[in-house]
């Protein structure tokens, strides 16, 4: 991925400045909540910081972190603040009634001065480069595509956005993103469903989509962008989608090459289930293929990929595999572990 280079300002604030020296993943950090507001019906901003000032790590548009909160709950929330202000990161979090009881904690406990154990920043929804973007985002799914607008600018692409949700009240950020005429705000008690056909058809040919919502949102858009922008599409989704029969119901082996260990994964394990149960520790958190903390290079053999992260082309490399959800289609996987 290309990135810009931060304004020069930017980096003047920030050359003397103590900074962490954060792991590949950064894991391990702890985090007080210095602000929380109210921003939309059922969603509040969370501004973290440092406890002693330090410079965060640094991150880019699309990465998210894992929030852990008290009875070990381990949740991703997508970075929607200003990129280039290294000391804080902004995560929008929606309530969600029948969710598994992170948000509800958020929203009901959590205070201001709090101290939260953070791990991340990481990226699987990363901004490629390109000279022209659609972001289409639904509710919540806001989050991700705010770094990305200003990323385009500073790139200096041309990008239109169309965001929809169930009310104007209830979609987050949208009074300061209708003052951009890019944006079109569509709240669906006043417009209906958003026109996908209509939006992916006015796009240049060579436009890169991204989207994220909710999974009806993005079904939608796949099926538009197949009619219209095939292989243009990059989705980000916060529940993983159904699962496929696995490719084989029996036996097969894991070589983890660093560890020099051959483990055995039974039909009704995960793979990340089976290199635990041998003793190897290994970083893990969603379960559910979407996070993308569980990544392992694969250096032969062929996986059954069953995540929600890699694009078609990605999978037909077969140079990672998420082990929580991912299994095998050859005898034998090879991973760099």
């Amino acid at each position: 991925m290309t990135t810009a280079t931060a304004p020069s300002d930017a980096a003047g604030r920030e050359s003397d400045v103590p900074r962490l020296v954060p792991s590949a993943a950064a894991d391990g950090l702890t985090l007080k909540v210095v602000d929380k507001q109210m921003i939309a019906d059922g969603v509040c901003a969370i501004t973290l910081a440092h406890p002693d000032g330090f410079r965060l790590p640094d991150w880019a548009p699309g990465s998210h972190i894992d929030v852990v909160l008290p009875g070990e709950m381990v949740r991703q929330y997508s970075l929607c603040g200003d990129r280039w202000n290294p000391f804080c990161f902004r995560i929008a979090v929606l309530r969600e009634p029948q969710g598994r009881g992170g948000s509800a904690y958020i929203h009901d406990c959590l205070e201001v001065g709090d101290v939260l154990p953070i791990g991340g920043p990481r990226n699987n929804f990363a901004l490629v480069p390109s000279s022209h973007y659609l972001f289409i985002a639904g509710g919540i799914g806001i989050t991700p595509i705010l770094p990305m607008i200003s990323q385009a600018d500073l790139l200096g692409s041309d990008w239109s956005m169309l965001y929809g949700g169930r009310t104007w009240s209830s979609m987050a950020f949208a009074d300061e993103l209708a003052t951009d005429s890019r944006v079109s705000v569509r709240p669906q008690d006043q417009h209906g469903l958003l026109d996908l056909d209509e939006a992916l058809a006015a796009t240049p040919t060579d436009t890169t989509i991204y989207c994220c919502g909710p999974a009806p949102l993005l079904d939608a858009v796949g099926a538009a962008a197949n009619r219209h922008r095939p292989g243009r599409l990059r989705i980000e989704r916060f529940v993983a989608a159904e699962l496929a029969a696995p490719a084989r119901n029996c036996n097969f082996d894991v070589r983890l090459a660093r560890s020099e260990r051959t483990i055995t994964v039974a039909p009704d394990q995960s793979v990340l289930e089976a290199i635990n149960a041998a003793g190897i520790p290994m970083l893990s958190s969603c379960r559910q293929g979407i996070c993308g903390t569980c990544e392992a290079d694969v250096l032969d053999g062929i996986p059954d990929h069953r995540d929600s992260l890699l694009t078609d082309a990605e999978r037909a490399a077969n140079s990672c595999m998420f082990v929580c959800v991912s299994s095998s289609r050859s005898d034998q996987l090879v991973l760099d572990l």
